[in-house]
């Protein structure tokens, strides 16, 4: 039977509470347990005395009898100076996955590709603007001209006023 000193989670749904336990190994993290050694509550400042609870003379029996801990308790037993945890070293660990590094290709690559077609609209505007500055302006035709000179003749009000029209042939029969 091989001893572990480990975290066993109690407390309520998000609200994590957990007892420090010394179990058998192959029993669940929840399960049975030989002996509560400790609490810990994670949801307390770090500086808090209440944070943790452990019984070191307790700890220090079950490491005697062989009992291993987890990193976790490694971390606490090594706060209370009854072990020693080598610290580790992972430089992967910072380093983003696979697809997080595709999707920033692919963002990067459509980023450059509308960069690109921004930058080509630009130059056709640019050359649109240059070859109608290089080119003459069409003259107005003089037909045009007349046009334009009855409508706007045709809008302005008259200063006098219509002369007396003829009256229409039925008013004309009624007057004799």
């Amino acid at each position: 039977m091989s001893l572990k000193i480990r975290l066993s989670r109690a407390g309520a749904k998000k609200r994590p509470f957990y007892r420090i336990v010394v179990a058998d190994s192959r029993s669940p993290r929840d399960g049975r347990y030989i002996e509560k050694i400790g609490t810990f509550d994670p949801l307390l400042p770090k500086d808090s005395a209440e944070r943790l609870h452990l019984d070191t003379d307790r700890a220090k029996h079950w490491l005697s009898h062989g009992a291993l801990p987890t990193d976790r308790v490694l971390r606490f037993l090594d706060a209370e100076g009854l072990m020693k945890r080598e610290p580790r070293n992972n430089p992967e660990k910072g380093k983003p996955g696979q697809k997080r590094l595709d999707r920033e290709e692919e963002k990067a690559k459509a980023a450059e590709e509308k960069a690109n077609a921004a930058e080509e609209a630009k130059k056709a505007a640019a050359e649109a603007a240059a070859a109608a500055a290089a080119a003459p302006e069409p003259e107005p035709e003089p037909a045009a001209e007349e046009a334009v000179a009855e409508e706007a003749a045709a809008e302005a009000p008259a200063d006098e006023a219509p002369a007396e029209e003829a009256p229409a042939e039925g008013e004309a029969e009624k007057a004799e």
